[in-house]
This record gives C-alpha cells, sequence and structure tokens, in this order.
C-alpha cells in the first residue's frame, strides 16, 4: 500500500471546534479570530456552528445600500452582518455552517487551499447519499460581479446538486492566514432575501433551480448533527489517510479581548453599511 504523503497546502494537525448557535456578529467574530491566530498555529481548525435567528450577511466589499437598508430588513424579520469575507448575500437560516481556518505560506495559491477543502465537502456529502459534483473551470460560466446573491450563480469549485448550487463559500487570504466558510443548505429558504429587499423582487434575484438544499436531494433529511458528522468524519479520513496527519481532540482556545474586538466591529453599523 502507497504510504500517504502530506501535501505542502494542507496543514498535517487539525482541530475541531463545534459552536452553540449564536449571533450573525458573533459568529462572525469567532471566525475572524480564528483567521487572526491562524497565521501563528501550526494546525487547521474545523469549525461548525448555526445561526440564533435568520440572519443576512454580506460579503467584505460587497455594495448593497440600493439593496438592502435596516428597515426592509427588519419587515422581513432578518438580522444582517457583513462578512471578513468576500462573496455575496446570503440567507443564514436552515443550514450547517463550516468555517476552515489554516496558516498559509505566501508561496502557496490559495486556489490550491479551496480544492482540498471541497474535496472534504463533497465527501462528505457524497457519504449521505447526495449525488454532488464540483464545478470545473471548463463548465463554470462568469460570475457576474452585480450578481445580487450569493446563491444565483454556482462558480467554478463550488458544489452542485444536477446543475444546481448546494453550497456556498466565501475566502480571505491575509497575512499569512487563510479563512473559507460557508453554507451547507438543509433547506431553501434563499427566496426570503427578496422579501428584504428595498424594492422587493419576485424571486430574490435567485433564478428558479440556481439554489437547492438537502432536503431535495435525499429522501429524508438529514439533521445539523449529523452532517457535522460527516464533515468531521471526512476530514479526519483527508487529514490521515492523504496527508499522514493527525486530527486532535484538543479543544480550541480563542483570545476573549481579540473576539470581542471583532464582535464590536461586526455590530457597528459602519461596518454593515460601509458600502
Amino acid at each position: 500500500m502507497k504510504t500517504p504523503s502530506p501535501s505542502p497546502n494542507f496543514p498535517t494537525a487539525w482541530r475541531t471546534l463545534r459552536s452553540a448557535p449564536a449571533s450573525g456578529a458573533h459568529n462572525m467574530a469567532v471566525d475572524a479570530t480564528l483567521l487572526d491566530q491562524g497565521r501563528d498555529r501550526r494546525y487547521g481548525v474545523w469549525r461548525t456552528y448555526a445561526w440564533e435567528r435568520p440572519t443576512v450577511s454580506f460579503g467584505r466589499h460587497e455594495a448593497v445600500q440600493t439593496r438592502f437598508d435596516g428597515p426592509s430588513l427588519a419587515a422581513a424579520g432578518l438580522d444582517a452582518v457583513r462578512r471578513p469575507t468576500g462573496g455575496r448575500a446570503l440567507l443564514h437560516a436552515d443550514e450547517v455552517t463550516y468555517s476552515v481556518t489554516i496558516p498559509i505560506a505566501d508561496r502557496t495559491p490559495w486556489q490550491a487551499v479551496y480544492a482540498e477543502i471541497n474535496d472534504i465537502l463533497l465527501s462528505a456529502l457524497r457519504a449521505l447519499g447526495v449525488a454532488a459534483a464540483l464545478v470545473d473551470n471548463t463548465t463554470a460560466s462568469p460570475m457576474r460581479p452585480d450578481g445580487p446573491v450569493c446563491f444565483d450563480h454556482p462558480a467554478a469549485g463550488e458544489i452542485v446538486v444536477g446543475g444546481a448550487k448546494l453550497v456556498g463559500s466565501a475566502v480571505w487570504r491575509e497575512r499569512g492566514a487563510y479563512l473559507q466558510h460557508g453554507s451547507i443548505l438543509l433547506r431553501n429558504d434563499q427566496a426570503r432575501l427578496g422579501e428584504a429587499m428595498r424594492v422587493p423582487a419576485t424571486a430574490s434575484g435567485v433564478p428558479a433551480g440556481a439554489a437547492t438544499a438537502l432536503d431535495a436531494c435525499l429522501p429524508v433529511q438529514p439533521t445539523w448533527t449529523l452532517v457535522a458528522d460527516a464533515l468531521e468524519l471526512a476530514l479526519r479520513t483527508t487529514v490521515e489517510h492523504r496527508h499522514a496527519g493527525e486530527l486532535s481532540a484538543q479543544p480550541v482556545s480563542l483570545d476573549a479581548e481579540l473576539l470581542a474586538r471583532h464582535e464590536m466591529r461586526f455590530r457597528d453599523p459602519a461596518w454593515l453599511w460601509r458600502r
């Protein structure tokens, strides 16, 4: 049997973190804190979490003021937060949210890490019985920079079922650390984004059939815990069998002061409505 060899793009040591449902600001603050601590760690962190309330998240540099505002979000019963990563608006509601933070060398292309993580997501979904596939560069059409929402269009490397997007991901690389996080939809609520727009959209800007969810892919909808377990098992298999590494049971510590500073930033309306 061929002995697995470590990948230069992927840590060989990993830990997992499961977080209780929290506000958008707290969830983004935890991911940002893990990113900041990531450059000094020698291991990767795989986190799974959920949301206290349905929350719209905007991409770091996304221009949203022409489409959303505080009253329109409140009228739709939605909270809002701006992510530390790129991408476009999406609704976090009935889903499993994941995040991955790792140290990354300057010479490592972020696309290589992105591909490794998406392979793990794909393996987990297939283990659940989902007929999922990755969108490759030859079949992906260009992303529209003015596209309204995340789930209106699958990009290269993202996960689809029958051409419909199942997982939406966003990334950010900063000073020797990498963050990727995203949503695995248990149920497709993305049309609710249309209700939250200043000028209501009939279908939230998401073309019919552009997005799908696990309840449409499986005869029985899996629970949040079942999906989180599948993700961690796929991570363990990849780390131990492909990269000769180890998934540790040790806890992940967060710098409380750093976490508080980040949460203050994500709660600041000046950050949320910066564009």
